[in-house]
């Protein structure tokens, strides 16, 4: 098998990176996560929320592992050799096409050549130029493409193979949510990780499945994710600082394209090359975004350097209106909140902030973790049908000194709504 690598992880403990594995990781491609946060800007509310999608990965990759083998031992012959092998690199893969800053730029508003990291990801698998394609060709020869299957949950693979890498209950879900509380320091209770795997079963239809006497060990685990959500993922500064950095790069972007704002080439790449290779994607990391953010705070455009000079100094932030609002309360309100705001001398479009959680509200689950007689959890479970409602939050935020007033405006229109 040759050598083998022992990595030491604040989460998991000892991990066992086989000759292989340790190849896949050394490469330029997977070592660049170690420069994309996993939380974007969530350590502006947790200072110590600073780890990688590098770290995040090779957690996934070892459950991934630790799960085949569990499910191997228990269901001989349902999963083949070669498959048992792609799974765990499957997981180890997953976000191996994510951006910087991760989710929070995955959007058009910044990338000239938009697409999401899972087809980024495929492309970078692929790339010729990238040297993570030739160690997968090099390790698994045609099996690239089963790989490529297992990760998409394409046609005629067992779904549950799939499932493992990506699904409501996955290797990628049970890491980060366990890695994202002990970095945060967020107090919400944790679920039995051993308990939690030892109930995965396969279906005979090829469905991950839950044993009927573990609910409750699938209900913690749904429940930290909900407390995840509302505490730490939809905080009021991680929601503030992810629309100052891409409306930052939406200006930088216009002011490069009328000529008055030079760019660093990979810059340039990420927001006006409308012809982005795959291997200058797989360049882009965190680092350069904020030291050229940084840079901008003392830019001639006030716009621009607003925006920077708040993520670079943690100066001047807005204020959330602390008045719960749904979105389509914020329409019916936002033309007299805008009045107020410029009759104070601001700028309508860029002090007044609009941060919905998402347009259609979060879901804190969505039907798919089913039991072994076929039932969704949510039909055995009355605390999961609870937290299963959609989550949505408006948050609204305007400079410091406005706040009380545009809270007492606020107030009044809801007061006359209900009256």
């Amino acid at each position: 098998m040759g050598d083998k690598r022992y990595i030491r992880d604040a989460v998991h403990g000892d991990i066992i990176l086989p000759d292989d594995i340790s190849r896949i990781i050394d490469t330029r491609s997977f070592q660049r996560l170690r420069y994309i946060q996993q939380l974007a800007t969530c350590h502006y509310a947790f200072p110590s929320a600073t780890h990688s999608r590098f770290s995040h990965s090779i957690g996934v990759y070892h459950l991934a592992t630790r799960l085949v083998a569990d499910l191997n031992e228990r269901y001989p012959e349902r999963i083949s050799e070669q498959d048992s092998r792609l799974v765990p690199i499957a997981a180890l893969l997953h976000d191996i096409g994510h951006p910087p800053f991760s989710h929070m730029f995955e959007t058009p508003e910044i990338f000239a050549t938009y697409a999401d990291h899972e087809e980024w990801g495929r492309k970078i698998i692929l790339c010729e130029e990238c040297d993570l394609s030739s160690v997968l060709h090099d390790l698994l020869g045609e099996g690239i493409h089963r790989l490529l299957e297992i990760m998409e949950g394409s046609v005629g693979i067992p779904p549950f193979l799939h499932e493992i890498v990506s699904s409501q209950l996955d290797a990628d879900r049970l890491d980060y949510l366990m890695r994202d509380q002990f970095v945060t320091g967020a107090d919400v209770g944790g679920f039995d990780l051993e308990r939690l795997m030892r109930a995965i079963n396969i279906s005979e239809d090829d469905h991950l499945v839950v044993s009927s006497e573990s609910v409750s060990a699938v209900e913690a685990y749904l429940v930290t994710r909900w407390h995840m959500y509302q505490l730490v993922y939809f905080h009021k500064l991680t929601m503030l600082t992810s629309v100052y950095y891409v409306r930052a790069l939406a200006r930088a972007r216009e002011l490069h394209e009328n000529g008055s704002l030079p760019l660093s080439l990979k810059m340039r790449d990420l927001l006006s090359n409308r012809s982005l290779t795959t291997y200058r994607y797989s360049q882009l990391t965190d680092p350069f975004v904020i030291a050229d953010v940084f840079q901008w705070a003392d830019h001639g455009d006030a716009i621009l350097s607003g925006y920077a000079k708040r993520l670079s100094s943690r100066d001047e932030f807005h204020k959330q209106l602390r008045v719960e609002l749904t979105a389509q309360q914020v329409e019916e309100i936002w033309q007299p909140l805008q009045k107020i705001v410029v009759g104070h001398g601001y700028d309508g479009e860029h002090d007044l902030i609009h941060a919905p959680l998402r347009k259609e509200g979060y879901l804190p689950y969505t039907e798919g973790i089913l039991l072994e007689d076929g039932r969704d959890i949510t039909e055995v479970s009355p605390l999961i049908q609870s937290i299963s409602v959609t989550y949505a939050k408006s948050m609204v935020f305007v400079p410091a000194e406005l706040r009380s007033e545009c809270e007492e405006l606020v107030m009044q229109f809801l007061d006359s709504i209900d009256s």
